[in-house]
């Protein structure tokens, strides 16, 4: 039995690594791309994979569809042995993956129609069943009119959506965007975005995204890896990453699109603005802080948000909150230790 061994699972990484060798043979190095890693990803889910520049994680993607080959580790998509396998023997599990790419790599010399048709008729598809599949593609990308088009006559979000279309061509069960929306500006990011939800939705294509933007996992993911130095630092559901990042790296991804927690020149005008103690508080919808505040007020508390926000992700809410405590000492020493009952309390220090 393979380590891949439940139906939910259509990739399938086992301590798996990447080795470069640079050079030339009187000064060779290696260089470790991906490092060891073991990951699985779901038939049906969004997952993203981020990192820095350097992190791996176009490389990671490479495996998957057999561009890069692994030096050494179980590769597994869709129940076929990627790692190991010549050319000939990748052909079915490349017929599988679509490929959508950060500069969306369209044959300039064809027509928008053209380069949708390419990989059809590169399967072998009949002119009539390859004529009727463009003009479903199209209308799917919302590009109909365009169809007579060359790609120097579109926008950059009209070309990823010829990316989108031909990637979906012979219907692959699984799609991988690599930086797919790094070279458009965000309202276009956000129309791409919205076409990969349909696609992962309403054909039900899993969907491997690369990126290095946060709020692109934020607006499609169902999961997320991070990847740090070609290692996987930390694996988990889009919603368990940003209420409960782990690793540095994730941290400082996290931070990057959500400001919760003040600087340190911002504490300084809170503390000048809020005379009472500033405690940090992590927020759920699993804590019941309210209560514990409510109660605190009742014995003599007072108390403000003094920074922070919260957010709904996933049907979940998260955040941090910068409250300033005020009233008897004792009864702010009580809701201090109330809170810590309930969830993580940070003091910030005078």
């Amino acid at each position: 039995m393979s380590p891949a061994d439940t139906a939910s699972t259509l990739v399938s990484f086992r301590d798996v690594s990447k080795v470069f060798e640079t050079g030339n043979r009187r000064r060779r190095r290696t260089v470790t791309a991906v490092e060891s890693v073991d990951l699985d990803i779901r038939r049906g889910e969004i997952f993203a994979v981020i990192g820095y520049s350097g992190a791996g994680k176009s490389t990671l993607v490479r495996l998957i569809n057999g561009l890069e080959p692994v030096t050494s580790g179980f590769l597994e998509v869709a129940g076929r042995r990627v790692d190991g396998r010549s050319e000939t023997q990748l052909a079915p599990v490349r017929r599988d993956i679509g490929m959508i790419f950060q500069q969306f790599n369209l044959f300039t010399s064809r027509t928008v129609a053209g380069n949708v048709e390419y990989p059809l008729k590169r399967a072998g598809w009949s002119a009539e069943n390859r004529k009727a599949r463009v003009a479903e593609l199209l209308e799917f990308v919302g590009l109909t009119e365009r169809a007579g088009n060359y790609p120097e006559q579109l926008s950059g979000g009209q070309k990823q959506r010829v990316g989108v279309a031909r990637a979906l061509a012979t219907s692959p069960e699984l799609l991988l965007a690599d930086e797919s929306t790094s070279a458009l500006d965000p309202e276009t990011t956000q129309e791409v975005l919205g076409l990969l939800r349909r696609v992962n939705r309403e054909l039900g294509i899993t969907i491997v995204l690369i990126t290095h933007e946060m709020d692109v996992v934020r607006a499609v993911a169902d999961r997320v890896a991070v990847m740090d130095g070609g290692r996987v630092v930390e694996v988990g559901s889009t919603a368990e990453i940003f209420a409960h990042p782990k690793a540095e790296t994730t941290r400082k991804f996290v931070s990057s699109v959500m400001r919760t927690v003040p600087r340190e020149d911002e504490l300084a005008t809170l503390r000048r603005d809020h005379p009472g103690r500033l405690v940090l508080v992590d927020v759920s919808d699993q804590n019941r802080i309210g209560e514990v505040l409510s109660a605190a007020a009742r014995d003599g508390l007072r108390f403000e948000i003094a920074f922070g926000g919260i957010s709904i992700l996933q049907s979940h809410t998260f955040g941090t909150l910068t409250l300033s405590l005020d009233g008897p000492e004792d009864a702010v020493t009580r809701a201090v230790d109330a809170l810590r009952t309930v969830t993580t309390v940070q003091e910030v220090s005078a």
